[in-house]
């Protein structure tokens, strides 16, 4: 019978001590409602007994999510009453609190952190949960720095405190120290010891990506016997991150037949969690990061186009929209092959034959050697340059000069007067326009929506750099929304002002492509 795994959300506490990633309190708010969305179990909001401000976003927290839900709410400690008594303070309001608290148990942690023996250390932690046990039904005790302790001293601690109350232990691999199969061996036989005690409790881990094995670490736990997984959104984390609750969520979905195992995550809220907790914090995703990298569902092989137009299971194991996304995407490069190139042209329902798809498709590989990518708009111009070239428009519609194209740019940045100059044609209509903004990127965006025609806001702007050195190139990314549909749009340049306003002209021409495609009803 598949078991239902738990899945604790520490984006919150763990994830906001990236540096520069600090969260003001409707941040965390924003956060954590979206959490809810998400569905998952627990959400560790913070650690109150840092500053008066984590402890009130806490509250906040407890009070605005968790007291209108099951969904557990719960703030870290230390095993010291103080700490305790801020978590208390702050969880109590949600419908479900939990307090967790935190202690060391490897050699390092008992001898060099806290200079006591490992009996002290075990007795200020069955004491440490008695007390929080006097104050909630719910106690998780966490072992810090579980993978390079000594076994049986974890064990006993672990059987010390379930005896005092822990109603949830939590197994870390704090510096991201083991590897699957050891880690593994030791969940086995913790879960093996724990249900003999008290079946009720359950055994939870919490592992850190040092070594690029966070992921791999909790699902190997998950296949020997824990209950529930500690994850972050996206994976960030203390130095390396946490394992990202989208790979755990969605290896789990994905592999029900190795793992048999589930959870109550709404997967379909994945993407967007993650965009809500990448912008909030600052942290941009790693564009080829499994799930919620911009890349994870693009595709632009020849090989790999061919074979998912043939059959979308010959490189796809995850469908876009499980996750919340459109569709996959199959990127238009130098790369692609002749059915992708084909397939984009049918889809746009332009009609032209074999011979002519032929000429057509050499222009094309000239143009994506130049241009890095291929939009739609760019594919209704290469075809009618080629007939028009070849004297064969009469029986063509012409959609080319209904696209906007940028002729020229200025722009000039200072802080009292930033401002842009912009020269925009569309067929053979030129427009001008001059405008000021709050700097150059905002003065550049206001002229060009002053000249071209299209209803669409700016939802997302990035930039990042794809080359080095002086010469660099600068990619911008750009998504805006028009309708309510959603369209992405890049450019590539080494003057990023220039890539930021053909980033702009794409998606203006992406949304111009949907009035020539039939709507398929």
């Amino acid at each position: 019978m598949s078991r239902k795994i738990w899945v604790f959300d520490t984006t919150l506490r763990d994830g906001e001590q990236v540096p520069g990633a600090k969260l003001n309190i409707y941040e965390k708010l924003e956060v954590a409602q979206q959490l809810k969305k998400l569905q998952v179990d627990i959400i560790e909001a913070g650690f109150p007994a840092s500053s008066e401000g984590d402890f009130q976003a806490v509250k906040q927290i407890a009070q605005q999510v968790g007291s209108s839900s099951n969904m557990m709410i719960t703030a870290l400690a230390r095993a010291v009453k103080t700490d305790i008594d801020s978590v208390y303070n702050a969880v109590k309001y949600a419908e479900n609190p939990m307090i967790h608290m935190v202690l060391g148990t490897s050699d390092i942690h008992v001898e060099k952190k806290f200079s006591k023996s490992k009996d002290q250390i075990l007795q200020i932690g069955v004491d440490a949960v008695k007390y929080a046990k006097s104050l909630m039904p719910q106690v998780q005790y966490s072992t810090e720095d579980a993978s390079r302790s000594d076994f049986e001293y974890l064990w006993k601690t672990i059987e010390a405190v379930i005896d005092a109350g822990a109603t949830m232990i939590n197994v870390p691999d704090t510096v991201g120290w083991a590897v699957p199969e050891q880690f593994g061996d030791m969940i086995y036989k913790l879960n093996d010891r724990i249900k003999n005690v008290n079946p009720d409790v359950l055994l939870s881990v919490h592992c850190h990506n040092d070594l690029g094995m966070a992921t791999a670490n909790t699902l190997q736990a998950v296949k020997n016997g824990a209950d529930k997984v500690e994850c972050t959104i996206n994976g960030i984390g203390e130095r390396a991150g946490n394992a990202a609750l989208e790979e755990v969520v969605m290896a789990l979905s994905t592999r029900g037949d190795y793992f048999d195992a589930f959870t109550s995550i709404n997967k379909k809220e994945i993407i967007n969690t993650s965009k809500i907790v990448s912008s909030l914090m600052g942290l941009d995703v790693q564009v080829n990061k499994a799930i919620t990298g911009d890349n994870a569902f693009a595709h632009s092989s020849g090989i790999h186009q061919d074979g998912l137009l043939k059959s979308r299971d010959a490189y796809e194991i995850i469908h876009p929209t499980e996750v919340g996304l459109d569709d996959m995407e199959l990127v238009l490069t130098a790369r692609s092959g002749r059915h992708a190139v084909r397939n984009a042209i049918c889809n746009l329902s332009i009609d032209i034959n074999e011979e002519q798809f032929e000429d057509v498709f050499a222009d094309f590989l000239e143009l994506a050697d130049a241009k890095k990518e291929v939009y739609d708009h760019d594919l209704f111009i290469l075809v009618e340059d080629y007939l028009r070239r070849h004297d064969k428009m009469a029986n063509f519609e012409k959609h080319a000069d209904a696209f906007y194209v940028l002729e020229d740019i200025q722009v000039i940045s200072n802080p009292i007067f930033p401002s842009a100059t912009i020269k925009v044609s569309k067929g053979k209509e030129s427009f001008r326009a001059s405008t000021v903004g709050t700097g150059p990127i905002d003065a550049l965006y206001t002229a060009l929506k002053e000249v071209i025609d299209v209803d669409m806001n700016i939802m997302e702007y990035k930039i990042s750099s794809v080359t080095r050195g002086k010469e660099a190139l600068g990619k911008v990314k750009i998504q805006v929304q028009s309708h309510d549909k959603t369209y992405i749009a890049k450019a590539t340049h080494t003057d990023v002002i220039r890539a930021s306003a053909e980033a702009y002209i794409n998606a203006a021409n992406s949304i111009i492509v949907e009035q020539f495609v039939p709507t398929e009803v």
